[in-house]
């Protein structure tokens, strides 16, 4: 699996946090860090997109982390992850940069994924969707890392 994302994640605590997941991850999740973009906001986007469709194997499955994107329950998201691997196309998940994805990208996604309509920070995304992967795992093997009665 892949993840290419506008943006280095800095910050030592947020690196952590993804780490402690990224560890766990059978296969493996690959990280693709891409610079943010400069000029103005369609220039970016339009910048962005070129390098994050180009970060994409051209085989892979687009998962485009999107607000207007698809919600999934926790148990949901692991049945879908199971299918989507159980097709063959590497699941390739990309977040784009402040101004957003470029109509380029989503045109490309097979599939969109939205972790709800509030704003969140590019690298709280980064986090939340590495431990969701690690969680969509657990439920597919039955671990108890996804309590059964807890509420997705």
């Amino acid at each position: 699996m892949r993840l290419v994302a506008v943006g280095r994640m800095k910050d030592k605590s947020e690196r952590a946090l993804v780490e402690r997941y990224l560890k766990r991850l059978r296969p493996a999740l690959d990280i693709v860090e891409l610079p943010d973009g400069r000029g103005s906001p369609d220039e970016i986007k339009r910048r962005e997109a070129q390098a994050i469709l180009a970060a994409c194997p051209a085989q892979s499955l687009v998962v485009a982390l999107d607000e207007g994107g698809r919600t999934y329950s926790s148990v949901a998201f692991a049945t879908t992850m199971q299918t989507w691997q159980a097709t063959g196309r590497t699941p390739c998940f990309v977040i784009g940069g402040a101004e957003g994805l470029d109509a380029s990208v989503l045109q490309r996604a097979g599939a969109t994924l939205s972790f709800g309509t509030l704003t969140w920070p590019h690298m709280l995304v980064r986090i939340m969707l590495v431990e969701q992967i690690y969680r969509a795992q657990a439920i597919a093997a039955g671990h108890p890392y996804h309590r059964a009665g807890r509420p997705d």
